[in-house]
């Protein structure tokens, strides 16, 4: 395929992820193109469409979208619910013949379902092309358009170029990970380390607060050493360090806890499938159980382990 067959692209779930990656393709897509999208919830798909009239229609099922699209993107929170996409006996997209059409699933799910759903694909429609492609960036970056995204695919793979072209729109970068769910492997290895990155940053921020350090200034430091890392800097667990960060609104908007516990979850299953020693996992992981479960952090932001771990907020009001 070539950038020219852009012109009918499937998106299917609209939700905090997916609705700003829709939106950067309705807006950046040529007048010409047409985009076909299903939601679970009917309301969320006709308000999109209303949005870009003419250039996005609304569509009743997964299956009816891929009938119409060449090109087929889907982002939905969880495995059962990619597999209800795909594998639904009446609805899903594997119930017709799929011909040479292209699926780029971006949702983080586990290994076996993902592998699970390309085999069918393979199996049912050998000229079908099916691809992990997980991203990362929190809604903050999908709203941006600067999220990248990790493809289960080599970089000499036939569609890659064409992938690369399609999902620059949406985001600043798309890396070849290897082969069929290395772009999940690599996305659950990387939000195992940004979940332990948080923690370990929420406790030194506090050490340092209780200390008597203004965390800005903390902040600065851990820039200038070998403690300089991306959540500090863009996403600070401190409030009032960064201005645009979650955690200084009161941590609304981002990668919700609960996310973070079920892919720092699916990490943890990795490891121990492939046999890796893991020092700091389980503890990790109740911390973000702990935190989905606690009424003063769920549905925020999961950087607000900080305030799990009993973070000092009002550190300006202080004594």
């Amino acid at each position: 395929m070539a950038a020219a067959d852009f012109g009918k692209v499937g998106f299917i779930g609209l939700g905090a992820m997916g609705k700003p990656m829709a939106q950067q393709l309705a807006t950046k897509l040529p007048e010409q193109s047409r985009i076909y999208v299903f939601d679970v919830i009917e309301d969320a798909v006709h308000d999109f469409a209303a949005q870009f009239p003419g250039k996005v229609f609304p569509e009743g099922s997964a299956k009816d979208v891929a009938i119409k699209s060449d090109i087929v993107i889907s982002m939905v929170p969880e495995g059962n619910h990619v597999r209800e996409v795909y594998l639904n006996d009446q609805t899903g997209i594997c119930t017709f013949d799929l011909e040479k059409r292209i699926f780029i699933d971006c949702s983080t799910i586990d290994i076996a379902t993902s592998l699970e759903v390309k085999q069918r694909v393979t199996d049912l429609h050998p000229q079908a092309s099916f691809y992990d492609a997980p991203v990362s960036g929190g809604t903050l970056g999908a709203q941006k358009g600067t999220i990248s995204f990790f493809l289960g695919c080599e970089k000499d793979d036939p569609h890659f170029q064409f992938l690369s072209e399609l999902l620059s729109l949406m985001g600043k970068k798309a890396i070849a990970c290897g082969g069929p769910s290395f772009g999940l492997a690599s996305k659950l290895c990387n939000n195992y380390l940004s979940g332990l990155i948080a923690i370990a940053s929420s406790e030194a921020l506090n050490i340092g607060i209780r200390a008597g350090l203004d965390p800005r200034i903390l902040s600065s430091v851990f820039a200038a050493g070998t403690a300089q890392n991306n959540i500090c800097d863009s996403w600070n667990p401190c409030p009032g360090v960064v201005a645009e960060a979650p955690s200084s609104k009161d941590y609304q908007g981002g990668f919700k806890v609960q996310l973070m516990k079920k892919d720092f979850s699916l990490a943890m299953d990795l490891a121990h499938s492939v046999g890796a020693r893991l020092a700091l996992g389980e503890r990790g992981l109740e911390t973000y159980e702990g935190a989905s479960e606690d009424p003063r952090c769920r549905d925020l932001d999961s950087r607000v382990v900080f305030r799990y771990l009993g973070g000092i907020e009002n550190w300006r009001r202080r004594d």
